[in-house]
């Protein structure tokens, strides 16, 4: 089809006008952006949008011990702690209710991690009453008032329980994983557990009421039920991490915290519903799709009929986590795939703080506020709307917060306030995630990008051998994982002519998806960018689904929905392997509701004639690569003499803009550097790239001296930080529109920064 570069422009997603950390923290659900935000096309210099801000926040020291017997015999050792202690542990909340008078009743898990280490740890729920800090000031503490403890004193249990030969029959974390409380109408409360999974019904005073309610065809390893032989269902300790209930209290809605082992999609979690009138399931099932295959479901809250608040986290803690999420579902809307639609409600590693609430409690502590646990595992809307959020923190091993010493529970309040932003007209790419910060290409790279303001993350895309699209910047992967050091793949070296040039190593194609999951990535740039080695063995190679699915998911700082700009990499070469990457690339598109001219998702490439068969099968806006040497490799294939200096010529930017809706320069295209190194005069292509309609984003803007011009390093240390925000500075007076960046914090300050004279 053709284009018309008069009507259709690539869309200017609009980075913050306001400094790195206080914009880090704008995110807005969809129903609110639909309702009043600009969707770029608006008159009106504003964008509204929902500002998560931290109000109040109070904490239990880790340490803290409550009467009773001792406890932690077997926990494994953490963090300087070794058991036994003297008296009850309490690791964290698992769950909360709001009494509404400044009260809470908070529900610890089992207590040590498995039934063979947490005999000794006493199931209960605390009434706790925090003493809030805020910005009028409160000194931050968590008082415990008193505690119920659970009990089979009736003898309700046909199976043998830690304390079965006393009068009490206290349960322990031998007997039951209690993740979620619910609180019935009647004052008793609905427990949901792990072992079984179960279903336990407690009166007011913690007694068991009811035999447990089992999940009929899904038992646990752990489930006393179990028969010889018989296959589990349900994870280890993936059981009902989250509850809620409806409205009136008649139904629960019990999650299974991860994937069935049964399941071929390992991102599907089941949300069920049981009648506590009947006391039994009444075989309605929910599906919900999570950002990846190792996230779980941590809590759910109702907040109206239908509507649920669910926690998705993953298990890394401090500067290693990727999702600590609030996305709230409607159980009466699902996607084209069958999942409830979800819409992003509060991204936990980006709260704004601007009173500096906790400041030096350590990591997230600062202007932009995160709980970067591990397990964050409470969510509460509390009357007024604000949300309650709160952590487990599997005592002693967790420390997200403070390395080496162990995380105490803590309770914060985030309001949810909307606000008027003035938004900028640069757009801010995450040049393969925020890879200055994190390994390229990870979705640990992808997130830190979003919380730094990308209004865009850029996937590059390849193939695996049974075609899955996968995000790598290379289909050889030996510089961005491990899989130089898996004997197992040992093999599968080869040598290859890609794109004309010889290339030894390892090649996506050689994979199949499942192998290539099983590798994890590394630091491309280890001796430039060696902090981001700390992060090597952690993340799986993303599919560009997974990438996908976060994009849409997210909301920038700008308070839209977050963009994806994947480059084809190498088409030529994967079109001669029976590996084509349009189709499947359209497809994915398709499947996510992204292929229409008003998706945020632009497709760009360093090859033009895949480009122009992109343009006859999607809407989405497309941006031709431009290098500032040689020639696109499909031309070279075909036989065509041009280079990419010719596509620059007015003549060659008219003709790109039949089948794209702009250009992607780089750098030393748009302002070449004088042989002394500086900046010379900007060229005149940004303005004839203007001229032809075209929509022109530069790339890579990176913070070390070597990636800068002469006059913006810091020194003469290749690998220190130079003055990034001079250099792009130069490029936005030149005309340039956006910026492909592996610093977005640092890139979206520009605006905040006064230029000079």
């Amino acid at each position: 089809m053709s284009r018309n570069p008069a009507r259709r422009a690539l869309p200017r997603l609009l980075a913050v006008a306001v400094t790195a950390a206080a914009a880090a923290a704008v995110l807005v659900p969809a129903p609110a952006l639909a309702a009043g935000a600009s969707d770029g096309r608006s008159q009106s210099p504003y964008v509204q949008a929902f500002q998560p801000t931290l109000v109040a926040r109070a904490t239990l020291s880790a340490d803290h011990l409550e009467a009773g017997p001792a406890s932690g015999a077997l926990a494994s050792p953490g963090n300087g702690r070794t058991g036994p202690w003297a008296g009850q542990v309490i690791p964290g909340f698992s769950a909360a209710i709001d009494n509404g008078d400044g009260t809470f009743w908070a529900q610890p898990d089992n207590g040590f991690g498995t039934k063979a280490n947490s005999a000794d740890f006493l199931l209960r729920n605390y009434l706790v009453r925090p003493a809030w800090q805020t910005a009028e000031g409160g000194d931050g503490s968590i008082a415990v008032e008193r505690f119920i403890s659970y009990n089979d004193r009736n003898g309700v249990l046909d199976f043998p329980i830690a304390n079965g030969a006393t009068d009490e029959r206290l349960l322990t974390g031998a007997d039951f994983d209690i993740e979620s409380v619910v609180r019935a109408k009647d004052g008793t409360f609905w427990v949901g557990e792990e072992f079984g999974p179960f279903l336990l019904h407690f009166a007011a005073d913690g007694t068991l009421l009811e035999k447990p309610f089992s999940l009929g065809g899904a038992k646990s390893p752990q489930n006393p039920y179990l028969q010889a032989g018989e296959t589990p269902r349900v994870r280890a300790s993936r059981g009902f991490e989250a509850l809620a209930a409806s409205v009136n209290g008649r139904y629960l809605y019990p999650v299974v915290e991860g994937s069935y082992a049964d399941d071929a999609d390992l991102r599907r979690r089941e949300i069920h519903e049981f009648d506590t009138r009947r006391g039994a399931y009444t075989g309605r099932t929910w599906s919900y799709q999570t950002d990846q295959e190792a996230n779980v479901i941590g809590d759910a809250f109702t907040v109206r009929n239908d509507v649920l608040l669910l926690v998705e986290r993953d298990d890394f803690e401090g500067d290693q986590a990727v999702t600590k999420r609030v996305y709230e579902v409607d159980l009466r809307r699902t996607d084209a795939n069958g999942y409830v639609e979800k819409t992003l409600v509060l991204d936990a590693l980006r709260i704004a703080n601007p009173d500096g609430i906790g400041a030096g409690d350590g990591y997230g502590t600062g202007e932009v506020f995160s709980l970067p646990v591990q397990s964050f595992e409470t969510v509460v809307q509390l009357k007024g709307g604000d949300l309650l959020i709160g952590n487990d923190n599997n005592y002693p091993g967790n420390d997200a917060r403070i390395p080496g010493s162990p995380d105490d529970t803590e309770f914060a309040v985030v309001d949810l306030d909307k606000v008027k932003i003035e938004p900028s007209p640069v757009t801010l790419i995450g040049h393969r995630g925020a890879s200055g910060y994190r390994p390229e290409h990870t979705l640990a790279a992808y997130e830190t990008a979003i919380v730094q303001c990308a209004d865009y993350i850029e996937p590059d895309v390849v193939a695996t051998k049974d075609g899955v699209l996968v995000a790598r910047h290379e289909n050889e992967i030996s510089g961005t994982t491990d899989v130089a050091a898996r004997a197992e793949f040992a093999s599968r070296k080869a040598t290859k002519v890609i794109d004309g040039t010889r290339v030894t190593g390892w090649f996506t194609e050689d994979f199949t998806f499942a192998e290539l999951r099983t590798l994890r990535a590394k630091e491309r740039l280890p001796l430039t960018r060696p902090a981001n080695t700390a992060f090597d063995g952690l993340y799986l190679v993303p599919t560009l689904d997974e990438v996908i699915d976060l994009a849409r998911h997210s909301v920038s700082c700008d308070g839209r929905q977050v963009g994806v700009y994947p480059e084809t990499k190498h088409p030529t070469y994967f079109d001669s392997i029976g590996l084509s990457l349009e189709e499947p690339l359209v497809a994915a598109l398709q499947a996510d509701g992204l292929d229409d001219a008003d998706a945020p998702v632009i497709v760009q490439s360093f090859e033009v004639a895949n480009l122009r068969e992109l343009d006859g099968m999607t809407e989405v806006a497309i941006a031709q690569l431009v290098s500032s040497s040689g020639r696109p490799y499909d031309f070279t294939a075909a036989g065509d003499p041009r280079t990419y200096k010719d596509l620059v010529t007015p003549a060659g930017l008219a003709e790109i803009a039949t089948y794209a809706d702009g250009v992607g320069l780089e750098k030393s295209v748009m302002i070449p550097r004088t042989p002394s190194g500086t900046l010379g005069a900007p060229s005149p292509v940004i303005a004839d790239a203007h001229a032809a309609g075209l929509t022109v984003h530069g790339w890579t803007f990176r913070l070390e001296n070597q990636f800068l011009p002469a006059e913006y390093r810091s020194s003469t240390d290749p690998n220190a930080a130079g003055d990034l925000v001079g250099e792009i500075r130069a490029f936005v007076a030149a005309g340039m529109d956006g910026v492909f960046s592996d610093h977005p914090e640092v890139a979206v300050t520009i605006d905040a920064v006064p230029a000079e004279g």
